[in-house]
């Protein structure tokens, strides 16, 4: 098959990749749009696991305020460097996690953050509520280990799906941005306040 101009350009739109890069996915996958999307997703996803290691301490402190005033978030994105930190699109991420931070209420930031004793309190409720459902005591750990991931994506940050666009997860969305940059983008921290919660 024949990899037009306007294919490349469709899929660097796309993906941010190079033109080379894009030519070759695209060449590899025989024109398949879809496979060579998915090959550069990959590709970009190794590069960003070998920048992981690589020190944040650039970047921005976003504070957002809900309309209204009765939910305010403080969110520190980290990058390389202040080049960076200054980029539209690094500016522009800041904004959309703290606002992702302000609708869906996060608690951790990863699964690893959990406290132990939060996850015991989670797995005895979930392990009682197959149990109330009937379900065979032999199959009810499969259940509750099924059920933990929901509460993982429930409450851990990059877990959860992105508020504007639910098939993509936080983390998804810094890897893409960490490809993009071409440097180590991490959320160092967040905090949510909420008018009136209990402290």
């Amino acid at each position: 098959m024949t990899i037009t101009t306007a294919m490349v350009k469709e899929l660097r739109d796309l993906t941010g990749a190079g033109v080379l890069e894009a030519k070759k996915a695209l060449e590899a996958a025989s024109g398949d749009f879809d496979t060579a999307v998915d090959a550069l997703r990959a590709k970009g996803a190794a590069r960003a696991a070998k920048r992981a290691d690589r020190t944040a301490k650039e970047g921005v402190v976003e504070v957002y305020a809900h309309p209204g005033s009765r939910v305010g978030v403080m969110l520190e994105l980290n990058c390389e460097t202040d080049f960076v930190a200054r980029n539209e699109q690094f500016v522009n991420l800041a904004h959309d996690l703290a606002l992702h931070v302000a609708a869906m209420s996060p608690r951790y930031l990863t699964r690893e953050e959990v406290p132990q004793e939060d996850l015991n309190r989670e797995l005895q409720v979930l392990r009682e509520q197959a149990l109330a459902e009937g379900k065979p005591e032999q199959i009810v750990e499969k259940i509750v280990s099924g059920r933990v991931n929901k509460f993982y994506e429930e409450t851990c940050l990059l877990e959860q799906p992105f508020v504007k666009d639910d098939k993509v997860k936080i983390q998804e969305l810094i890897t893409d941005a960490i490809r993009t940059t071409g440097e180590n983008i991490i959320i160092r921290r967040f905090v949510r306040y909420e008018l009136g919660e209990a402290l």
